[in-house]
């Protein structure tokens, strides 16, 4: 076997492999010879079958998986030789297609390899961490906005008018063909208007309405409506309005804190509070990889591969333009070309990814089954009644494991450089980390 090199630029090899035909023979008849015991035809007792027979029967198709194992164990040898390892799949090739049974084997190889990647001091890299307290004020805001979601209802001023958003209290019955119609009425039913708890155009009608009316309300049900013999008719429900009620925010006390499974004022007070910390340490986290990210970019240089930049850039250019036309669903639109900006952008993306994935091989980083598992069920929840089958598609899908992988493997390895590097912390306002975070989503 020879391997021939015919490029060599840069971060671009290219080889010629010859596997002889000498080679292949000794290949074919060492995998025809392992199969011989096994082998049953007519005339012959199992494992008896003479080689010429076999290879006859059996050569052609033996002959194929030879080549391709050869070229394989070329390659394989190849890059253990080097060190080279391909930024992607390589291009192999046959050059000789007029080939026959008895010729050489001739393949072209061409690859980009991974770059040597520098090595880089972590403990020389500053990073100021932003650290922000839930004050009373915070905690107050955050109160006052879960009393809105709790809210109470109080009634309105006698005479005054049902709005959108407020609550009547009726007695209704329903009719189809001026009959009634089992599960159509009820009494002191409390309804929230804009709720579209009631079939479409019913709670709308009873906007307007006085305590002490009667309104007859007119609506379709729908053509789907679970009940099959009342989908689609329309039926008239006699309503009368007992009661009006505005809606209020809930107290702020100890019985409100019980909604909300807490023990008292003071224990859901502690609770807002721990969970404003998390959300202030997430941005604070976010601003500062950012900056880690920076100082990295800064510290090395090396390299790119041609084939990874431009992979990239043109996966930019691609999210970037659905973002701006989020009416296109699918890819039925015309090729989107990269501009100066989305391929700088992708050199910087490429750089730090490879950057980052050297820096967690040497700390042998690594991602565990139970934070894969996490990662899976968390995205999972995003499909309500559907989460084993999202499970199992993950299960039995690499490249979306490979996609769900990365972005713990990356934060894993910024905890580590994190580790390394000299962090100070710094004190501040709620305001100002809101303003680092919107220029970190304004860049």
């Amino acid at each position: 076997m020879q391997v021939n090199e015919t490029l060599n630029e840069g971060l671009k090899r290219g080889y010629n492999i010859t596997v002889t035909a000498d080679e292949l023979e000794a290949k074919v008849n060492e995998k025809l010879a392992e199969a011989q015991p096994e082998v049953e035809m007519k005339g012959f007792r199992k494992g008896k079958v003479p080689m010429a027979l076999l290879k006859k029967q059996f050569g052609q198709r033996i002959m194929g998986e030879a080549m391709q194992e050869s070229i394989d164990g070329a390659m394989n040898e190849h890059f253990e030789k080097t060190g080279d390892r391909p930024a992607m799949q390589p291009e192999v090739k046959m050059t000789n297609e007029d080939w026959k049974e008895g010729d050489d084997v001739e393949v072209s190889m061409s690859y980009e390899k991974l770059p040597e990647i520098p090595e880089v001091d972590l403990s020389k890299i500053e990073l100021e961490k932003m650290v922000v307290k839930a004050d009373d004020a915070a905690v107050e805001e955050a109160l006052a906005s879960l009393a809105e979601t709790a809210q109470d209802f109080k009634a309105r001023e006698e005479g005054a008018k049902a709005e959108d958003g407020d609550q009547v209290v009726i007695d209704f019955k329903g009719s189809v063909d001026g009959e009634e119609f089992e599960g159509g009425a009820a009494e002191d039913y409390p309804l929230v208007l804009g709720s579209n708890s009631f079939i479409p155009g019913f709670e709308e009608q009873l906007v307007g309405v006085k305590a002490g009316e009667e309104k007859s309300v007119v609506v379709n049900f729908p053509e789907e409506y679970q009940a099959a013999h009342l989908a689609g008719k329309e039926a008239t429900f006699a309503c009368t309005v007992k009661e009006v009620k505005e809606p209020v925010a809930a107290e702020v006390n100890d019985e409100m804190a019980k909604k909300f499974g807490a023990e008292d004022l003071d224990a859901l007070k502690g609770q807002i509070a721990e969970r404003l910390e998390a959300e202030y340490a997430g941005a604070s986290r976010a601003v500062m990889k950012r900056n880690l990210l920076d100082a990295l970019d800064k510290e090395v240089s090396f390299d790119l591969p041609p084939s990874l930049v431009d992979a990239e850039a043109k996966q930019i250019a691609h999210q970037l333009w659905h973002e701006e036309n989020p009416d296109v669903e699918g890819h039925d639109h015309p090729e989107i070309e990269p501009t100066d900006e989305h391929k700088t952008l992708a050199e910087r993306r490429v750089r730090l990814g490879l950057l980052l994935a050297e820096l967690g091989q040497k700390a042998d980083v690594q991602v565990t089954d139970a934070e894969m598992t996490q990662a899976i069920m968390n995205q999972a929840r995003q499909y309500p009644g559907q989460e084993r089958q999202f499970f199992e598609f993950v299960q039995q899908n690499q490249q979306m494991q490979q996609q769900m992988r990365a972005p713990i493997f990356e934060d894993k390895v910024v905890d580590h450089v994190v580790e390394q590097a000299k962090v100070t912390e710094k004190e501040i306002s709620k305001e100002e980390l809101q303003k680092a975070v919107e220029e970190l989503e304004d860049e």
